[in-house]
């Protein structure tokens, strides 16, 4: 049966400002651990620490610019294009100019699955 998911729940998010990271499917909201689901809105400026993720995560860029760097470079990942981001991979997502994104993970992001630098 359809289940709804009537409202997202409100994470705390890493980084040097406050970022809104309200997921619709996960752990948290929907306790689905298969897979998570959240809508991001980045002030300009804001960056979190980098990170070596257990899980791939797919995000689609709605307005603004998500600056994914790695250890291959720099991508500026504007609105209406998306990028992949392989599990096991050392990334840093920043919003230079402000961003709104959805962001996927597969399997769904749990904090002690992410690995965020020290």
């Amino acid at each position: 049966m359809p289940r709804l998911i009537a409202a997202a729940s409100r994470i705390v998010a890493e980084g040097n400002l406050p970022k809104i990271i309200d997921e619709f499917i996960g752990v948290v909201n929907s306790k689905t651990p298969q897979l998570s689901i959240a809508r991001m809105v980045s002030p300009a400026g804001w960056e979190e620490p980098g990170q070596t993720p257990e899980f791939d995560e797919y995000s689609l860029v709605l307005s603004g610019t998500l600056r994914v760097t790695s250890g291959d470079g720099v991508l500026d990942v504007d609105a209406g294009q998306a990028v992949i981001v392989p599990k096991n991979e050392w990334v840093k997502y920043s919003t230079p100019n402000g961003a709104e994104y959805i962001a996927v993970c597969l399997p769904g992001f749990t904090p002690s699955t992410v690995h965020r630098d020290k």
